[in-house]
């Protein structure tokens, strides 16, 4: 009886913070409501690195939600909450970065070192392929050397089946 107390009221507990997520009003119009989830699935949380504030649980993350309610309750474009919200945190608040020219290697920098590495391999094959060994044919002792191991060779271990000829 106990331990089924215990139980329940661990369980009991352990459920407050999940409910505890989004306390924020949300929007009356549903589709504003919408829009606010979306944008906020798109911004950073300063705080948890890598997750969406619509995801975070962090005070701050619930700030930013808040902002982007009333921001969209004032009339505010997505984008121009977006603007905003970057003009206040910098880019580093977006968790899909913007294509400009100062995020230019963030977004090409995969695909350079990708056709730098196919280079590079495509070159140190081309010059294994352009390095054949060289042998440098038998000078005519060599040769009459050879001729005589072959013919040695061939009288003992006779003609292959075993037959003498």
């Amino acid at each position: 009886m106990l331990t089924r107390l215990a139980v329940l009221l661990t369980l009991l507990l352990a459920s407050v913070p999940a409910a505890a997520q989004h306390m924020e009003t949300p929007l009356a119009d549903s589709a504003l409501e919408q829009r606010a989830r979306d944008i906020s699935r798109e911004l950073r949380c300063l705080v948890c690195q890598n997750q969406s504030i619509e995801d975070s649980n962090a005070p701050l993350a619930a700030d930013l939600r808040r902002i982007v309610r009333e921001r969209l309750a004032a009339g505010d474009s997505d984008r121009a909450v977006r603007d905003y919200l970057v003009a206040r945190y910098g880019d580093w608040v977006l968790l899909m970065p913007r294509f400009n020219l100062q995020n230019l290697l963030l977004w090409l920098g995969p695909a350079l070192l990708l056709a730098g590495g196919a280079l590079i391999i495509l070159l140190l094959y081309r010059r294994q392929r352009g390095r054949r060994p060289v042998v440098a044919p038998l000078s005519e002792a060599e040769q009459a050397r050879l001729a005589a191991l072959l013919a040695e060779d061939g009288r003992a271990n006779g003609p292959p089946g075993g037959r003498q000829p």
